[in-house]
């Protein structure tokens, strides 16, 4: 399955989306940032592809994941995540040993895997999805530095998934997720189009 990361973006950011439960949601609207109910010390994943978080979250309907927030981040600050990624499983090709890589794993602030993605119906696609696991001081930066804009999205998730229900082929429209580029370090950290 192909590895490269699709996602949404323009010429100021990329976007990422998080479930969290709605009074997380509520207070990163009103402060167009994270704040009370968010908990800076724990892991926090983002990803990229809005097929594989309907998935993760069922739409919208799983415990603790009932809205959805797209997040806009300053590409400076997702490059940032992405250089300092770990694979949540030992890969050869990247370490010479295992004991390397649980070394980089343990130390590190961020952790990527790659999953099935997930079209809005939420069937198997061909290619893998990201996920980026982020904690420390990279979960304080993207809080404080990085976010853009925050929107919800819950709604549409609902109404996509409504539509799926229903048998229709009239999907709404989502924003169009294409290859994000990354320099050759990068891809190799990733593990891309391997």
């Amino acid at each position: 399955m192909q590895r490269q990361i699709l996602a949404s973006y323009d010429s100021e950011g990329i976007f990422v989306y998080q479930a969290f439960k709605p009074s997380i949601t509520e207070e990163a609207l009103r402060k167009g940032t994270f704040g009370k109910g968010f908990n800076l010390e724990r892991m926090t994943w983002i990803k990229p592809s809005f097929g594989w978080m309907l998935y993760r979250s069922g739409y919208a309907t799983k415990h603790r994941q009932e809205s959805i927030l797209k997040i806009k981040l300053t590409h400076q600050g997702f490059q940032e995540i992405l250089k300092q990624a770990i694979p949540t499983s030992f890969d050869r090709d990247i370490f010479e040993s295992e004991r390397d890589w649980k070394r980089s794993l343990d130390n590190s602030e961020v952790r990527y895997q790659w999953d099935p993605d997930r079209d809005l119906s939420l069937r198997r696609l061909e290619h893998r999805a990201l996920q980026l696991g982020i904690r420390g001081s990279v979960v304080k930066n993207y809080v404080n530095n990085w976010i853009l804009e925050i929107e919800e999205v819950t709604q549409l998730a609902r109404d996509i998934q409504n539509v799926v229900k229903s048998k229709s082929k009239h999907l709404p429209e989502i924003p169009e997720e294409k290859a994000y580029q990354v320099n050759v370090e990068i891809q190799k950290t990733l593990a891309i189009n391997r």
